[in-house]
């Protein structure tokens, strides 16, 4: 059986793979370079439980001691060897459940080329073949047109509206529930969005 992790997938020129600390300069100079993007969909901490912020080694170490305990698969998104976003297989749960959800984000300049729906392919299929879950979840806010067609084009089922789910942007925002269970999983979904081509 293959290492929970670390862990690499590749699909032609993208690639996930764990944050290390190397990438900080990198991974940090696309962050501030999309701040204007990414703000209205960025997960915030409500002021009463704020700590604030972590540092670049921080958030790394976190992501480690998650991904070593087996309750997540953080991955940064890499394409043609260049950091674009992040992916994270999150909450993996076993026992009754075996289940999981996925959050990611992408720079400006790579997003409406077909990278996310990939990267969201790759890490489903990974979970459904490797790690056997039973159910994918993602949840979007409804006014997130971009990340709402890329659970469209992987036929991700709609289970309905979660009011004031997430803190996103300063406020508890209310989210689209997304889901896919292993017996709607017919065919790996890499493979599904190279047949969309």
């Amino acid at each position: 059986m293959a290492p929970f992790w670390p862990v690499v997938l590749q699909n032609d020129n993208l690639v996930l793979r764990p944050l290390k600390l190397r990438d900080k300069k990198e991974w940090t100079k696309l962050r501030q370079r999309n701040q204007n993007w990414f703000q209205p969909w960025k997960s915030t901490v409500p002021d009463e439980f704020s700590y604030g912020k972590a540092s670049f080694y921080q958030i790394v170490k976190n992501l480690r001691v998650e991904a070593k305990a087996q309750r997540s698969l953080p991955f940064v998104m890499e394409i043609d060897n260049k950091i674009a976003g992040q992916i994270t297989v999150a909450n993996i749960n076993y026992g009754s459940t075996r289940s999981a959800y996925i959050g990611y984000w992408i720079a400006e300049e790579f997003a409406g080329k077909g990278y996310t729906p990939l990267a969201v392919a790759m890490a489903i299929d990974h979970c459904f073949q490797i790690l056997n879950l039973h159910r994918i979840e993602i949840t979007i806010r409804p006014e997130n047109l971009k990340s709402l067609r890329v659970v469209e084009k992987l036929g991700l089922r709609s289970e309905g509206l979660r009011p004031k789910y997430l803190h996103i942007d300063g406020d508890w925002r209310d989210h689209l529930v997304f889901a896919i269970n292993k017996d709607e999983y017919n065919e790996s979904l890499v493979s599904k969005m190279k047949n969309l081509k």
